[in-house]
């Protein structure tokens, strides 16, 4: 289940008013380069991808123990923001949606969208602006739904959500808000008022959703523990008896716990979207087809060490400090991840696909056990008998790190760690494996001292640091529970700063993370992305990248299914 966005190098800061203005009503077609569709109904595609737990047949998409198997296949956005692909001035390229396109007014205060006329529910119930209204409402009515902090009451900029007319829909913020476009367009999946309507809003985060209607390719057909299976949607908007979309019949997605039996399955060509990491993938892998099997890793995001800053060892400076010193991220690298994920630096800038935004002086906390020893002694912690520093009142750098279950290559990379750590005079006493849901929830929930994971990210450094860095995220995406007003207003005024002033403001950021370090940066996750030809086209590839690649890139992955086809 790791949701990362797949970012290509963007040099213009404020990419994500990219597609303001976009017209038309047509059925989008992502991408630069298009699937063919041969108008052919057929196939089967099965999803390999360790999930970390069995299936809980729960599909709220606001829900991030479960939008995994949500978002994409059932649930679809107003736009897609393709974070792969930029247009001529260097802005990403979007596709209208459910929207059929959107506005922004001159200060950027005020977005309209024009909802797409036509698409229907999978039920067969007509799509409305209302339901468009209602979803955004509802985020507000349960702000545990606010997983972005979109509203002003959850800390964000969002005033009111309002109909205009009978097919707008108008949303007005308290200040310019041109970087909201990606959350508000892309990450916000839209549901069905007449359904949602019945449940107590103020508790919608736990609402089940067992049986899910959306507007997506696919419709929830079956589901237990081990597997789900998705059937194409009869009432799909974008499809014609000319050219059906989508044209993949059935879709099925297992639940594996383990790298290694999922590995084994897609080695067998027994699946054909694989989604994780596999150790010697040359042999392992290509080599037993290499005319039909390819795989792409672009970097993406950051893996890093979640320390919990509400831990009283862990909430001082000096001891994450030391923390980051100690780690030799080109061995994780090597070791943890046979160095298919390169390593990450502690400003948070993932190199090299946001290299624009790196300012390698700030890069100044790299690996040196010698530094880590000295910081500790200089903050008054000393070395006992057992090689573990301790505190004045005698309380050892002793953690225990959560991680989740199945994922053998962070499994890998924390044992490095682990190691690495120890030689700098600090202990993981245990490495607790928990599957993807509880894992999520203690993080959410700050269950934990140290954690192993990683954000979604965005289409630009911002994103990904605010994700982790910025105060009303604390209980969603904050997972260390930092907390500074300072680093909340460089994030708050981002949106209205020109593109030098944006890159001054990041700079500020890495500054924070080289300096208080949160967070602390191990490698650069990349999408894991596996696919087989055999039997099945239209895949993105690196010469079209029409959507992040791995399938838990959200809405991306729904994208993806629109354009694969059958080729026997």
């Amino acid at each position: 289940m790791r949701q990362a966005k797949l970012l290509k190098l963007l040099i213009v800061a404020g990419v994500i008013v990219a597609g303001c203005g976009s017209s038309g009503t047509a059925a989008p077609a992502a991408g630069a380069s298009q699937a063919p569709n041969t108008g052919i109904v057929g196939g089967k595609v099965v999803i390999d991808n360790e999930s970390g737990s069995t299936w809980s047949c729960q599909f709220n998409p606001f829900n991030p123990s479960v939008n995994l198997t949500s978002v994409g296949f059932i649930y679809e956005p107003l736009e897609f923001v393709d974070a792969l692909q930029t247009n001529a001035d260097g802005t990403n390229k979007v596709t209208p949606w459910l929207a059929s396109g959107s506005t922004w007014n001159a200060d950027y205060t005020q977005l309209t969208f024009t909802i797409r006329s036509g698409a229907k529910w999978s039920d067969g119930s007509a799509f409305t602006a209302n339901d468009v209204v209602y979803t955004f409402n509802a985020l507000k009515a349960d702000a545990a739904l606010d997983v972005n902090a979109l509203w002003n009451s959850n800390g964000g900029p969002i005033t009111n959500v309002a109909l205009q007319g009978t097919d707008q829909v108008v949303i007005t913020f308290s200040a310019a808000a041109q970087t909201y476009f990606y959350y508000v367009a892309d990450q916000t999946p839209i549901v069905p008022q007449a359904l949602w309507s019945k449940e107590d809003q103020t508790k919608l985060d736990s609402f089940a959703d067992t049986a899910p209607i959306g507007t997506g390719p696919y419709t929830m057909a079956n589901c237990s523990q081990n597997n789900i299976q998705y059937l194409r949607n009869a009432n799909y908007w974008q499809s014609t008896a000319s050219k059906p979309v989508p044209q993949i019949a059935e879709v099925d997605y297992p639940a594996f716990l383990s790298n290694d039996p999922a590995n084994l399955q897609l080695s067998q060509g027994q699946a054909q979207w694989g989604a994780q990491y596999i150790p010697n993938i040359q042999s392992y892998y290509i080599a037993k087809d290499p005319a039909h099997r390819h795989y792409w890793f672009p970097p993406v995001a950051n893996v890093a060490v979640f320390p919990n800053l509400e831990n009283s060892l862990l909430g001082n400076v000096a001891v994450r400090q030391a923390i980051s010193f100690a780690i030799n991220r080109s061995e994780v690298s090597q070791r943890g991840e046979s160095g298919y994920e390169p390593p990450a630096n502690q400003t948070g800038i993932v190199l090299p696909t946001y290299k624009a935004w790196y300012d390698a002086s700030l890069d100044t906390t790299k690996f040196d056990v010698a530094k880590a020893d000295s910081t500790l002694e200089a903050a008054g912690f000393t070395k006992g008998s057992d090689g573990i520093y301790k505190d004045a009142s005698g309380n050892r750098l002793s953690f225990t790190i959560k991680t989740i279950s199945g994922y053998t290559d962070w499994d890998s990379s924390v044992q490095v760690i682990q190691q690495e750590l120890k030689a700098a005079g600090i202990e993981i006493s245990n490495v607790l494996d928990e599957d993807s849901g509880t894992y999520t929830t203690d993080l959410q929930g700050g269950n934990f001292q140290l954690a192993y994971g990683e954000e979604t990210g965005g289409p630009m450094p911002y994103y990904e640091l605010r994700q982790m860095l910025l105060g009303s995220n604390i209980g969603s995406t904050n997972y260390s529970r930092y907390k500074s007003a300072d680093t909340d207003t460089l994030f708050n005024s981002f949106a209205s700063s020109s593109p030098a002033d944006q890159m001054t403001i990041i700079h500020k950021i890495e500054t924070v993370m080289a300096n208080d370090v949160p967070v602390i940066p191990v490698v650069c996750g990349v999408d894991w992305y596996q696919y087989d030809t055999t039997n099945i086209g239209g895949w993105p590839t690196p010469d079209d990248p029409y959507a992040a690649p791995a399938v838990w890139s959200l809405p991306d992955n729904g994208v993806v299914l629109t354009h694969l086809y059958p080729t026997k």
